[in-house]
């Protein structure tokens, strides 16, 4: 499951990240989105979703979305 299909207010723990993008996995790295790591949806919008990661709140787009796999 990806985290479109996540359940907002649910923590999840991150499986993978399926992009061949190095630089989209150094930047989703920054954020601290890495295996391993629990994860947050606090809301779904239009064109994306709002997580939280450790301390931090971050707007993502559907493609980023897509990409963690939980």
């Amino acid at each position: 499951m990806n985290l479109t299909t996540a359940i907002e207010g649910e923590e999840y723990i991150i499986k993978q990240i399926e992009t061949d993008d190095e630089e989209l996995n150094a930047f989703l790295f920054s954020l601290g989105c890495y295996s391993g790591e629990a994860i947050t949806v606090v809301s779904h919008l239009k064109g994306g979703c709002v997580v939280s990661i450790k301390d931090g709140r971050y707007n993502i787009d559907n493609q980023l979305a897509e990409a963690i796999i939980v």
